[in-house]
């Protein structure tokens, strides 16, 4: 036989044309069904700092009213002992191959920022530390981050606003926009993920610029999504709002929150109490030399 009888040569030279050679997967066909499986996804799984096995089942999640659909590696998901346990009982029904879950309450953008979670230990917008130690979330200088909620400057307003605008997202099974860390540390208390919900919270802390109605809509979300015995986000928002009260009492949008009703109004009738007790106590303390 001929070793090279369909080569084609270069038009300058004797240099044949190289051809490629396509890959495959060890069994000939199960690689190139994970790679279109990938490629058919809406979203496909991001870069992991841990190293994958190549032979790592694939799952896909349908997520959201629109079965907004997913690709993650099992054993990424496995993290979570939520995912980790319905990845089991989907092997009774589909097998090894082809597994899929599917969360029609979730929303697809949170979900997205805690898959990028589960494979990176963050999530978009990254937590960033300045040179003088001080955290702040990626986009933000660390002036914008220091700086005190209501600044003069105008770039340093600017920027707050483009800030507030990013810590945001449009929940689709809710219908609202909320700050982008309570929905994700909501997430993080039903997928059993505390690591992921300490990191929402701390970036939640950092945020600046945000309206009044986002925050209570936000509170309220969190107050729906929470056990009565969460004692972190719910007391986050309380004690924003005793901080900011001169800029709660004077917003329509609180009276039109308070008039609804909730369990959150008394727990913030209870803060404002402690928070005058303190005070009291502080006055009638006296003071030492």
């Amino acid at each position: 036989m001929f070793k090279r009888s369909f080569g084609m040569k270069e038009r300058n030279g004797n240099k044949p044309a190289k051809i490629t050679k396509r890959s495959f997967g060890r069994d000939g066909s199960q690689g190139g069904v994970k790679r279109k499986l990938l490629e058919s996804m809406e979203v496909t799984a991001p870069a992991t700092r841990t190293p994958l096995s190549p032979t790592a089942p694939i799952v896909t999640i349908a997520v959201g009213p629109g079965t907004r659909l997913f690709a993650a590696h099992e054993e990424i998901l496995n993290k979570s002992p939520v995912f980790a346990q319905r990845c089991r009982e989907a092997y009774f029904t589909t097998g090894a191959l082809g597994k899929r879950l599917s969360l029609p309450h979730e929303d697809p953008e949170t979900f997205s920022h805690v898959l990028e979670y589960l494979y990176k230990d963050d999530y978009t917008p990254a937590l960033l530390k300045g040179k003088t130690g001080t955290y702040y979330v990626d986009g933000a200088t660390a002036d914008v981050a220091n700086a005190a909620p209501y600044s003069s400057t105008t770039s340093m307003k600017h920027q707050k606003n483009e800030l507030a605008d990013r810590a945001t997202l449009f929940h689709t099974v809710t219908g609202a926009t909320i700050l982008r860390d309570t929905a994700v540390y909501c997430a993080a208390q039903a997928y059993q993920l505390p690591a992921l919900q300490k990191l929402a919270l701390r970036k939640q802390g950092l945020q600046v610029g945000i309206d009044v109605g986002t925050i209570l809509r936000s509170m309220r979300f969190a107050y729906t999504h929470t056990p009565d015995s969460d004692s972190r986000l719910r007391a986050h928002f309380l004690a924003l709002i005793v901080r900011a009260r001169k800029t709660f009492k004077r917003s329509g949008t609180m009276q039109a929150e308070m008039s609804k009703g909730g369990p959150m109004f008394f727990d913030l009738f209870v803060a404002l109490c402690n928070h005058l007790d303190d005070v009291e106590a502080a006055s009638t303390t006296p003071k030492t030399v």
